[in-house]
């Protein structure tokens, strides 16, 4: 099992978590597993930017992003260079700390996105 430490985010983990996932799962199908509702409004397909979290410490462990990933990506609300979409961020066997963004930005619906 890998550790994820969720770091506060005021509306879906107010006091923070720490999870464990199994190695091969993405980090999105952790967090939802563990009772964390990341929005995720192309249901884990990877047409939007509604998964998007940023990787506190352990972002090298996870296999490079792909071209589609990191177009939707450039599109982020609170881009870093350590950021995923969730969805699509594969555990490996290194702990990681994730944040979630305040805000999202749904790029498959115009006009959504959680505020």
């Amino acid at each position: 099992m890998t550790q994820i430490i969720v770091l506060p985010h005021v509306e879906l983990c107010p006091d923070g978590m720490v999870i464990e996932g199994v190695p091969g799962n993405s980090i999105c199908d952790v967090l939802l597993e563990n009772g964390i509702e990341i929005e995720h409004a192309c249901e884990k397909s990877c047409a939007c930017t509604t998964c998007h979290v940023i990787v506190r410490e352990g972002y090298n462990s996870l296999q490079a992003a792909e071209e589609e990933e990191d177009d939707l990506l450039d599109k982020a609300w609170g881009l870093e260079p350590c950021s995923r979409l969730s969805c699509q961020a594969i555990l490996a066997e290194t702990p990681l700390v994730v944040e979630i963004p305040k805000y999202t930005i749904n790029m498959a619906k115009e006009g959504g996105g959680r505020k």
